[in-house]
């Protein structure tokens, strides 16, 4: 028994890189497949890059709805960073390897940004609540102390939830194998490949999980029924349509997140595998990254108003 602990002990020390499988092991793929993702990850920086500083500068957006729609794309940019430049190289590399410590700041990062993104979510569903619900309060109830806190509080607790997920994890042995069938460090490949008991970290990461989105969607839905009961008591048809389209930008949003961690964490075991699990997480880490700007921004006069001012200062200053 002490020799099969030493052995363990030895593999930890030994292993000082994984090699990540990436999307496709098929060479003629590799190629396009950088061109494909490139673009994509251009258009991430471009799109949420774009949002922060627009939201931050324009006079017209400083309310509590662009404040977390700032936050939100600054989430989004930090996942699609954390995953896709590491990506990008894998294609254009002969052997994707990603060190050890690499791959827990990897991890590290990956976590605290999926878990900020929800409870982010959650308070621009209570934002769009107050202010449909309780229009003539809005500014003192959502004021910038309040926006500051809920915000504040979403990092710090996405951030210990991260720490604690990391360093458990990364207290196993890792004595099988060192290839991570994946494109990026997760915790589903990483225990696949561990020889060590992980009972305690998947009960771990499932109480984690589970509470995250379960309080985070529940807040939203909640949201959501006092959202539509009030706008189905307007009686004015333009009222009911000047109402929704405040937060169907958000609805739109959130349906397309949920739906996707749905149906990676609840599909039936049977039916599990890591190659559904790469396309899926293709899609949330670096599509809905993408289509998130666009969302909340094609949908929106006034982001479309402050891009005009934006490109007419510009303009001026330019000729």
């Amino acid at each position: 028994m002490e020799e099969i602990i030493n052995l363990n002990k030895t593999s930890v020390r030994q292993v000082t890189e994984f090699i990540l499988m990436g999307i496709t092991d098929s060479p003629e793929l590799q190629g396009p497949l950088f061109v494909v993702f490139f673009l994509n990850y251009m258009a991430i920086v471009m799109g949420n890059l774009g949002l922060i500083i627009l939201t931050r500068v324009d006079s017209h957006l400083q309310t509590p709805m662009y404040f977390f729609l700032r936050h939100l794309a600054f989430v989004d940019l930090g996942y699609s960073t954390t995953i896709g430049p590491k990506m990008l190289v894998g294609f254009i590399e002969e052997k994707n390897i990603i060190s050890y410590n690499g791959c827990i700041i990897q991890l590290l990062f990956y976590v605290m940004f999926i878990a900020s993104e929800l409870f982010i979510l959650s308070a621009m569903a209570y934002d769009r609540y107050v202010a449909i619900c309780n229009p003539l309060y809005y500014m003192v109830i959502v004021s910038d102390m309040v926006c500051w806190l809920l915000v504040s509080m979403s990092y710090l607790y996405s951030t210990m939830v991260s720490l604690l997920v990391s360093v458990k994890l990364f207290q196993l042995s890792f004595c099988k194998a060192n290839v991570i069938r994946h494109f990026y460090c997760d915790s589903a490949p990483l225990l696949s490949i561990t020889c060590s008991e992980t009972s305690e970290i998947q009960q771990i990461i499932m109480f984690l999980g589970g509470f995250n989105f379960v309080s985070s969607l529940m807040i939203i839905l909640i949201s959501y029924i006092f959202i539509l009961t009030t706008i189905l008591r307007m009686n004015s048809a333009e009222g009911r349509h000047k109402a929704f389209s405040t937060f169907a930008s958000h609805l739109t949003g959130v349906v397309i997140f949920y739906g996707t961690i749905i149906f990676i964490y609840l599909q039936p075991q049977s039916s599990h595998s890591f190659d559904t699990d790469k396309i899926a997480s293709v899609f949330y880490t670096l599509v809905i990254p993408m289509l998130n700007p666009l969302i909340y921004s094609l949908r929106n006069k006034e982001v479309k108003g402050a891009l005009r001012r934006l490109f007419k200062k510009l303009h001026s200053l330019c000729f």
